[in-house]
């Protein structure tokens, strides 16, 4: 079975996402150790909280570089909720440089009248790119569960692999660019289809360890 690290910062609990992977056929490890990124088959980078412990947390275990060097080496990489956001170069949370790894920034999303923030429930995926490993087997707009007040807006829109609205705001919620991957929303908390999504991912980290 493949060895898919699972970065441990303390901004999380990992355990249901290891088991979503687990039950997918794969093994996890979750580490704080360059070592084991550098070893492992994939990557995932979960995150709960906000924008400047987390990047704090990572550059204090000194693990930014291991994670840019494992996405430059065409490993398959997931990032989930926060560890979406803190790929891009910075946000309006907070005032740490976020990784940089795609241009551009993470915003809050506007007040609105009766605009519920934080984003927080079940809501709907709108498919930009369709043909994303990440939607194998998913039916059109499907319902996954968020819980977010800030929002990833890359310079590069056709990074975007999908968007969600809430209020009157239509903001990306995946984006895909090669063996690069992450999404807004909690695939874990999301039943079938989020298990369905850890599912496609674990897939996708067999078709490369086979190559």
């Amino acid at each position: 079975m493949p060895l898919i690290a699972v970065v441990d910062y303390d901004m999380g609990n990992l355990h249901s996402a290891c088991k979503g992977i687990e039950n997918a056929g794969a093994t996890t490890l979750v580490t704080d150790a360059p070592k084991d990124i550098e070893r492992a088959d994939a990557v995932v980078l979960p995150g709960v909280g906000s924008f400047d412990p987390a990047v704090q947390h990572l550059r204090s275990r000194r693990l930014e570089e291991p994670i840019k060097q494992a996405i430059a080496s065409g490993k398959p990489f997931l990032g989930i909720c926060l560890g979406l956001q803190i790929l891009f170069e910075g946000s309006e949370e907070g005032s740490e440089p976020g990784l940089g790894i795609i241009p551009g920034w993470v915003r809050r999303f506007r007040s609105e009248p009766d605009l519920r923030i934080p984003h927080m429930g079940w809501n709907n995926l709108e498919f930009i790119q369709p043909d994303c490993p990440l939607w194998q087997q998913l039916s059109d707009c499907p319902q996954v569960y968020f819980v977010h007040s800030y929002y990833v807006d890359p310079v590069d829109p056709t990074i975007r692999a999908a968007t969600v609205t809430h209020g009157s705001q239509t903001v990306t919620a995946a984006i895909a660019r090669d063996n690069m991957m992450a999404v807004q929303f909690h695939p874990e908390k999301s039943a079938g289809i989020g298990l369905q999504i850890l599912s496609n991912f674990v897939a996708q980290v067999k078709t490369t360890v086979s190559v």
